[in-house]
Formats: structure tokens, sequence, C-alpha cells
């Protein structure tokens, strides 16, 4: 199976079946586009999308379909003074089932707001890793935007259930960024462009002195979340850990990208893992959490009281 056999850790690396690796939603949303522009043209674009990210082979492995990676995206469009060009922000949201549960714990939820692409209505969604810029840059921008979230997903995913798992897709989401689209308007691909964009995320991953993150991950969804259901206490206490991590790596290393993407989507269940716990974990968990988490440093205050 594509998931780690938690009952037979041996099993972990076996696959069963064909069925593709993602179960994606993508949703247009072109209500700040001029009424000037067919409204078909975005029904069209949003059916091609999900086509393309949903029939496409990304891995080599073998999925079951109950074993399909659950992501979301959201493409809200902007009109542009150039015909059938349009700016966008793309939400990326993707959740990992926690073993012998029914519930998803986010592992992505990041917004990006630099991007800008070509389409007329039918056009076809091309995507090839070694040629990423195609003939049209503007064209090719939107499927390489799609295809870099696509294997970003798959990595953390991947880094989630096996130490390092992540690896072989943070490469070729770094693949894409360094051949990827270059033209008049885009932007998010450059370590200049920013200091929280598509570079800067693949690159966090693939930089040698920052291995700490893919334990992070692997800590906290393997040996933090899937435990809860056979030892809530050591599960908590892990979770303890790789805030321990996180604090030394941002001490390390202020101002990351990833350290900040890590957390976005996880207050509430934050709140939840150490709601229950003894009063001075309790407290000790919201004084860490203030500070490597301040955009919901309040909520942990009011709430991990």
């Amino acid at each position: 199976m594509r998931k780690i056999n938690l009952l037979l850790v041996l099993a972990f690396a076996f696959k069963i079946s064909a069925a593709q690796e993602l179960k994606a939603n993508i949703t247009v949303l072109s209500n700040q586009v001029s009424n000037n522009v067919n409204q078909n043209v975005f029904r069209t674009l949003q059916t091609a999308l999900n086509t393309f990210i949903n029939t496409r082979k990304w891995t080599s492995d073998k999925f079951a379909t109950n074993e399909r990676i659950e992501c979301n995206f959201l493409l809200q469009l902007q009109s542009t003074s150039d015909l059938n060009v349009y700016n966008a922000s793309l939400t990326i949201q993707a959740a990992r089932p926690v073993f012998n549960t029914t519930y998803l714990s986010p592992i992505i939820n990041f917004k990006d707001d630099n991007i800008i692409f070509k389409y007329a209505e039918f056009q076809i969604m091309e995507f090839n890793e070694n040629r990423v810029s195609g003939s049209d840059a503007l064209v090719s921008n939107l499927t390489a935007v799609i295809a870099y979230y696509a294997y970003m997903v798959l990595g953390f995913d991947y880094a989630s259930f096996s130490p390092r798992g992540g690896d072989p897709y943070f490469i070729k989401a770094m693949n894409i960024v360094n051949n990827a689209p270059d033209g008049r308007g885009i932007a998010g691909w450059k370590a200049f462009d920013g200091q929280r964009n598509r570079y800067w995320l693949a690159e966090n991953m693939m930089n040698s002195r920052y291995t700490i993150m893919h334990d992070v991950y692997y800590n906290y969804y393997r040996l933090g979340m899937d435990k809860f259901y056979e030892d809530e206490n050591s599960a908590r206490a892990e979770v303890m850990n790789v805030l321990n991590l996180l604090n030394n790596f941002i001490i390390d290393n202020p101002n990351k990208m990833i350290s900040q993407f890590f957390f976005q989507g996880k207050a509430t269940e934050l709140v939840k893992i150490f709601a229950k716990a003894p009063q001075q974990d309790k407290a000790r968990a919201s004084e860490m959490l203030q500070r490597l988490d301040i955009t919901n440093a309040a909520k942990y205050k009011d709430e991990l009281k």
C-alpha cells in the first residue's frame, strides 16, 4: 500500500492497484473578471484543470483508490488589460488521514498570489517536465504552477509517512522552478520575487541546512498524530518534541518560509492536541506556540489557559 501499514511496518513500501495519486478538486472563481467575458470560458477552464491534475500520473507508485491524497485548489481570477490574460491567486489545501480515525490532518494551507496566465476556451492543458516553459510562457505558466503544487502536495504527504520520503517530489518541484516560464508579469519562480513564493518553498525543503524540517513533518504526523489512537500521552509528547525542533530551527534560521508554512491551517488542531494536556504541559505549549506561530498567538493564549 502507498500509506505505511501501521500494523506491519515492513509492508509500508508496498503498493497496490493503479489509481491516480491525487483526489483533487479545482474550483475557478471568475466573479472579479469583466462581464464582457463569456462565463462558459471559466467553466471550461475548471473542467480542463480538474482533468489535467486528476488524470496525469505524477509518480511511478501504484495507489489504491482510497489512498488518493485529498486536496483542493481555489483559483480566483482577475481581469487584465490583455486579451485572454488573467491575474490570479491560488489557494492550496491538502490533508492527510490520521491512522485509525476518520480525521484528516491539514498538511498544506497556502495562498499563492503571484499567478498570471493566458487561456482561451478549449485550450489544451499541456505540461512537459523537459520543457516546462513551453512555446508561450503565459500559456505554460498555469500548468507549471499546478504541476508544481501537485508535486509539493505529494512531497509533504510522502514526507509525513517516511523519513525523507518526499525528496523525489521536492526535486521535481525544484526542476519546475529552475525551468519555469519567464516573461512579462510572471512572478513567484525566482528568489528575488519575494521571501515567500514557489522558489523559496522548494528551496527550503531542498536546502541541506534545513534538513530538520523533514524530521518535523515525519515526527509530527507519523510519530505524533498517528499514535494518538494507542497512546494519547506519548503522542502529545512527540508533538511537543516537534515544537522544540521548530523552536531550535527558527532560532537558527529566522523568517524562513517553511517554518511559517508548517503552521498554516494547524492552529485549531494544535489547540485540540494540548487542550487535554496537564496544566504544566499546556502552559508550556501555549507559550511556545505564541512565539512560533505569531499569527495565531491570540488563539493559543485564549484557548490554552
